[in-house]
């Protein structure tokens, strides 16, 4: 603790730890991510299931991108389920133990899986980019950029 810290009450600390976090990145920068609120502040503690799934899977994707040619980009498929694809828009989790992915269908409706860590199980495939888009989305970068500011900021409070 440093002289900056405020200092907590047991109480205070209890209670921030108890309060769920959730966080989502997507690669359109405004978008509205839904759900409940996300609290910004990190408690002390280690990271949950949640958390380390969400960072796992963002080095998953930026490693899969890296093979990408500049025609597609990269999807999710949920193994064990007729889910189908989706064109990874976002992703965010909800701590202890939610991860959410948020994209498109290959039909170009709207989805959003919520998924239980202990059910994760996904592929990722590459997909044509749409064809209205001059560049493939790269949703990997974007993740890794907004994990880096909230690493910074987390460093910062």
């Amino acid at each position: 603790m440093t002289d900056d810290d405020p200092i907590k009450t047991t109480a205070e600390a209890a209670e921030a730890d108890a309060m769920p976090r959730r966080h989502d990145a997507h690669s359109d920068p405004n978008a509205d991510p839904g759900g409940p609120n996300a609290l910004t502040k990190k408690p002390v503690q280690a990271k949950s299931p949640a958390e380390w799934a969400y960072e796992r899977l963002i080095l998953y994707i930026q490693n899969f991108e890296k093979l990408l040619d500049a025609e597609h980009e990269v999807a999710i498929g949920f193994t064990g389920s007729d889910a189908g694809v989706m064109r990874i828009e976002g992703m965010g989790f909800f701590d202890p133990d939610i991860v959410t992915f948020y994209g498109t269908d290959p039909s170009g409706a709207k989805t959003q899986l919520v998924q239980h860590v202990t059910q994760l199980s996904v592929m990722l495939r590459a997909l044509p980019k749409p064809e209205n888009a001059v560049e493939p989305q790269r949703i990997g970068f974007r993740l890794a950029a907004d994990l880096e500011q909230q690493v910074e900021a987390g460093e910062a409070e």
